[in-house]
């Protein structure tokens, strides 16, 4: 696949809420997605893990036109953010880098659950994360597969074994490139690619933050809890193994909030987090079932009312195994916000260390955080293995050191990753390649679709020479002083530091909110993209109490624009050629067939609350 055609690939299966695309039959999915034959299957691309980071480069490979196949063990997706662990997804914008959240495949699913799930259902979670991946052309996911071997040719990964174990069946999936999404590196150990566990000593990467000599221990696991108020009495036994915590002194942690759990149920950092699993819940199932005795049984805590309505029984690993790669990114790439040339994905979560002890070290320093006051870049380097060739990996098991992994480790980087990652993956396939021998082109090709993806990287504006919106003369029927309708093309689709790069009508009365692109002879117009206004400082996390954050809104993000109709200019004549009502999503694609035009035109005529049109940027392909 040359680069051209990788870069049309990259939109071709673009994002977009209420202007996705039919959603196709399950025979339409399959036949775009992993050749079958037999037990085995085939595709460009092979993911493994369902988690965050593996539905994300699922999803990214698949819209860049690779055939994928997603394994996932559970029966679920998301991960630590799943229905069965129920964790809240955090990333760069939660500590107060403003403009920060995460774009592209998380934004649109997380803007999805805002819209569809005011509830906050856990189950409504995982069936977003479930139809985004069942339903994307050129996807093939494997539920309740869990993969156990691998084989190698020339040191290359040709294929992995799986077994289905709700249909009792062996698979055999080959593949030109594999993703390790599992978080364990578990295909990378597989594989034989060096891993490691616990902290590097502080002066293998020059890190502050690092001990001075190595240590095995990691970070815990979690178990999570959610509780309801009934508005009666509610009585709580607990089971005679529980540990009984008589005083508030005794527990040692504050405990005001009860709708759900607490992250410093922790523990097994001391151990290994992966073969001492088991006994690593069991320890934690003892600590919950006693903190919660403590608030219901243990003094007046003003808690008759509550009761448990869920707790977990498989507990949020936090760290085990990290895959060496080709580059290790280290404490000082964070501190100072170091842009790569190669970057795929950043992060901005503060280093966030905790004690091996967990919840038994009672004295104040438990964790420790290093707040960051920028974003820093991820490089390709880290996301893909010195010694595998054709293995890439995302998510906490990246080529980090601890010091970096304590900020690297939360969802919403690895999300990103993820993204990064997929596409790479898609790239490598396309061209029979392997990612070591990515030249400056490729690097470019890879970021210059990933933003077309509606990633965000630090240092890369668009500058994809496809894009003929980039030429085009540019005017608004009005426009607000600092946010002028030439921003739409300025590159950046977000705000950074004080420029707005958006355009922003002066209201939304008819005539006043249009927005046109001339571009100077016919064009053949194949996709429209247009990116609108989410608030990216906002939270938008799913299983937390509101007081987690004031800013985090249920339903469509007021600031987005709902209705609207698109244009296109023929022989001086004016048409409608789309129109639109109900969006929520931040990033909707149109495509057209054999659309002819000199100028096209958005008219806005209805946000979900904002008093003006508000619009990042405008993309136009052939």
């Amino acid at each position: 696949m040359q680069r051209r055609d990788f870069l049309k690939a990259g939109g071709a299966l673009g994002l977009g809420g209420a202007l996705a695309s039919p959603v196709p039959a399950r025979a339409q999915a399959d036949s775009a997605g992993a050749a079958k034959s037999g037990s085995t299957l085939q595709a460009d691309v092979v993911v493994a893990g369902g988690g965050m980071s593996g539905v994300c480069a699922a999803l990214a490979a698949a819209r860049a036109g690779a055939s994928v196949v997603l394994i996932q063990d559970r029966p679920v997706l998301g991960g630590n953010s799943s229905s069965e662990v129920r964790m809240h997804i955090c990333g760069a914008n939660t500590h107060g880098i403003p403009d920060s959240r995460e774009t592209g495949s998380l934004e649109e699913m997380r803007l999805d659950n805002q819209v569809r799930n005011p509830q906050r259902s856990a189950a409504m979670w995982d069936l977003i994360l479930w139809e985004k991946t069942f339903y994307q052309p050129g996807l093939t996911l494997l539920l309740n597969t869990t993969l156990d071997g691998c084989r190698l040719d020339n040191g290359r990964i040709v294929s992995v074994q799986c077994y289905d174990m709700r249909r009792e069946e062996h698979l055999t999936i080959e593949g030109l490139q594999f993703v390790d999404c599992t978080g364990d590196g578990t295909l990378g150990v597989l594989a034989g690619n060096p891993f490691r566990v616990g902290c590097e000593a502080r002066g293998e990467f020059d890190e502050s933050l690092a001990p001075e000599q190595p240590e095995p221990y990691t970070l815990g696991s979690t178990l999570l809890f959610q509780a309801r108020d009934f508005g009666r009495p509610m009585k709580f036994i607990p089971p005679a193994w529980a540990y009984r915590y008589a005083t508030d002194e005794e527990l040692g942690r504050g405990h005001e909030s009860y709708e759900y759990g607490y992250w410093w149920l922790e523990w097994g950092g001391m151990l290994d987090t992966i073969k001492d699993d088991n006994r690593i819940r069991e320890e934690l199932l003892k600590i919950l079932l006693g903190v919660w005795d403590h608030i219901k049984n243990r003094g007046d805590h003003g808690a008759d009312s509550w009761a448990l309505d869920w707790f977990g029984f498989i507990p949020a690993r936090r760290e085990s195994r990290r895959l060496e790669g080709a580059y290790w990114l280290r404490q000082n790439d964070l501190t100072s916000g170091r842009v790569f040339e190669d970057e795929v994905a950043y992060g901005g979560w503060p280093i966030d260390h905790h004690q091996r002890e967990g919840f038994y070290r009672k004295n104040d320093d438990f964790f420790y955080q290093q707040r960051l006051d920028k974003l820093y870049s991820i490089p390709l380097r880290s996301l893909y293995s010195a010694k595998v060739p054709n293995l890439f990996f995302a998510g906490r098991q990246v080529s980090a050191s601890h010091v970096a992994f304590c900020s690297t480790r939360v969802m919403a980087t690895c999300a990103v990753m993820g993204q990064g990652a997929g596409v790479a993956a898609a790239l490598a396939a396309g061209k029979d390649s392997l990612p070591c021998e990515f030249g400056p082109q490729d690097i470019e090709a890879v970021k210059q679709t990933l933003l077309r993806q509606d990633a965000y990287l630090l240092g890369t504006p668009n500058r994809d020479p496809e894009d003929f919106a980039r030429t085009a003369k540019i005017s608004a029927t009005t426009e607000q002083s600092g946010f002028e309708a030439r921003k739409v093309t300025d590159g950046v689709a977000r705000t950074v530091g004080n420029d707005s790069h958006q355009w922003r009508s002066q209201s939304l009365e008819p005539g006043k909110a249009a927005l046109t692109l001339e571009f100077g002879k016919a064009q053949v117009l194949g996709e429209l993209h247009l990116t609108f206004d989410t608030d990216l400082t906002r939270a938008l996390t799913l299983t937390h109490e509101d007081s987690y954050d004031k800013s985090m809104l249920a339903g469509a993000q007021p600031e987005t624009v709902r209705d609207y109709r698109i244009q296109c200019r023929v022989d001086r004549k004016w048409s409608t050629v789309a129109e639109v009502s109900g969006n929520w999503q931040r990033k909707c694609v149109h495509r057209f067939k054999d659309l002819r035009c000199d100028a096209v035109r958005l008219e806005v005529t209805a946000t979900n609350g904002a008093p003006e049109a508000r619009v990042f940027e405008v993309r136009c392909y052939s």
